[in-house]
């Protein structure tokens, strides 16, 4: 992947970043070139070797057949949970681990669901919280809308109910 300042791109545990700057720097008699990326949600900065940038997860904003991919996720059935919520807990850190965001939305999809139907223990909640914040960002950058929208998205899919915004996104072409 190209890496251009000012591109917005997604880090897999920090979600979005705009490329701040490209520059080299030289390490043990070796030059090589670096981002640094300035993560949207905190004041973090993130300085990063390109050539392992695939390495670590960081990619392009999804394009729109791929965030078709993720509401399908979304909306697939709850897959067979842990009664005890340590193991439940434990399951779904282990998932969250793989970085990568069809995964995370599962793991938000059956949190979610879960919430609605028993309610969640307090590491449950901040496990959705934090996981929820990744899949909202990147549902609010490739679609164009406010986090409150893709909020409301998230929240329709998941639950089969039926939003104005998710029929408009049902409705735009692939290549969109």
């Amino acid at each position: 992947m190209e890496f251009s300042q000012g591109q917005t791109v997604i880090h897999p545990h920090h979600g979005p970043a705009t490329v701040a700057k490209v520059f080299s720097r030289t390490f043990k008699g070796k030059e090589r070139q670096y981002l640094e990326l300035k993560v949207h949600s905190s004041d973090l900065s993130i300085n990063l070797p390109i050539d392992q940038a695939d390495e670590v997860g960081v990619r392009a904003v999804f394009a729109q057949d791929e965030t078709n991919d993720l509401l399908d996720v979304l909306r697939a059935p709850t897959g067979a949970q842990e009664q005890n919520w340590s193991r439940r807990m434990k399951a779904n850190s282990e998932r969250l681990k793989l970085g990568d965001l069809p995964t995370t939305a599962s793991v938000v999809r059956d949190l979610i669901r879960r919430q609605e139907e028993h309610g969640l223990s307090p590491n449950e909640r901040e496990m959705l919280k934090a996981s929820s914040r990744l899949v909202l960002a990147e549902l609010a950058l490739s679609l164009s809308i406010e986090e409150s929208a893709a909020e409301e998205l998230l929240r329709a899919t998941v639950l089969g109910e039926e939003t104005a915004l998710g029929d408009e996104v049902a409705a735009q072409p692939a290549d969109a």
